[in-house]
């Protein structure tokens, strides 16, 4: 499959924090004829294991998305809703939604609030029923809902929802196919409930045990207006080798390893450091008695929002970079 149309199947699956079985499934589906053993774990990773004798080496890109979780169902039929993850709702105001069972309605703020001081409690989402009765037989509280919106091409660019991280998903499915023969003994982690606190990469890696743990997550840019301190990576200079984020340190040795090979294989990288906002490496890390950790990022836009941006080419190059950091010699610390 072409990467642009991996991308679109993905961000177009269902699969909200704590929600995350549709997308699991197609990416078990996916990843099937590349692996040697699929397992599930008590919440909901998806440990793709391409067997080898080597360092084990954990690669984690996490499956959920944010979305928003029914909390009210008012008697006109308008659904309160609460935040899973960090739903900007400022930035999405007046976005069309999708419910878990196909309903569609749209995320709109009440009609005298203040759009600059805008709280999520002045917003609801209309799924245009009639009455209470109506919608409380579509919906339940409890019920989730996400960014409708499709995946297009905008050059050579990506512009989607939830490229965070179905982007990285995608990477990592790429790189499993290329990955022919390997030293390593290689798991690929499609993990849980990252935006609600990197908790499915905690288990996963856990119970693993890896000796590697490279993160494959978006970050954020410094090449919009006003963005010059948010990051230190720009969308067509390549896959981000991560320096630095608020939940880790990398180990130098897998930043200078991860730069090597991709020095050695033409590979176009830049650095990554953020001063906000963390990614699986972080729990990956702290695991047990500590892991080589890393992280290979993908520079991306507008995060969170309905409109995320990326550039293909960087993408083509984290799957480079992932396949080649899979079939490296390593030294088994």
């Amino acid at each position: 499959m072409e990467l642009f149309e991996l991308i679109q199947t993905l961000t177009a699956a269902y699969g909200p924090a704590g929600d995350e079985g549709e997308i699991r499934d197609l990416i078990a589906g996916l990843a099937q004829p590349y692996a040697d053993e699929i397992t599930t774990d008590v919440m909901g990773n998806l440990i793709v294991h391409k067997k080898g004798n080597g360092p084990k080496v954990m690669f984690s890109a996490h499956m959920d998305s944010i979305g928003f979780m029914v909390t009210r169902v008012e008697k006109e039929g308008y659904l309160r809703a609460g935040r899973l993850g960090g739903i900007p709702h400022k930035k999405a105001v007046y976005t069309p939604v999708r419910l878990k069972n196909g309903r569609r309605g749209v995320f709109a703020p009440e009609e005298k609030a203040d759009m600059g001081q805008l709280k999520l409690d002045e917003c609801y989402l209309d799924i245009g029923v009639k009455d209470e009765a109506e919608a409380r037989s579509l919906v339940q509280v409890g019920d989730t809902a996400v960014y409708d919106v499709p995946a297009r091409r905008c050059g050579q660019n990506v512009i989607s929802p939830y490229l965070d991280d179905r982007i990285a998903c995608a990477i990592q499915l790429a790189a499993l196919e290329r990955v022919k023969d390997s030293p390593n003994d290689l798991y690929f982690v499609f993990s849980v409930q990252e935006e609600l606190g990197i908790r499915g990469a905690k288990t996963a890696a856990w119970a693993i045990d890896p000796d590697y743990g490279i993160a494959v997550d978006v970050t954020t840019v410094d090449d919009t207006p006003g963005s010059e301190k948010s990051g230190t990576s720009r969308l067509g200079k390549g896959a981000a080798v991560k320096i630095k984020d608020n939940s880790l340190m990398c180990h130098p040795q897998v930043v200078a390893k991860l730069e090597e090979l991709a020095q050695q294989q033409n590979i176009p990288v830049q650095r990554d450091i953020i001063q906000m906002g963390g990614t699986d490496a972080g729990a990956i890390q702290s695991t047990r008695a500590g892991v080589y950790a890393g992280g290979i990022s993908i520079p991306t836009r507008y995060i969170h929002t309905p409109q995320e941006m990326a550039d293909l080419g960087d993408t083509e190059a984290c799957v480079r970079l992932v396949a080649a950091f899979a079939q490296a010699q390593l030294d088994r610390p």
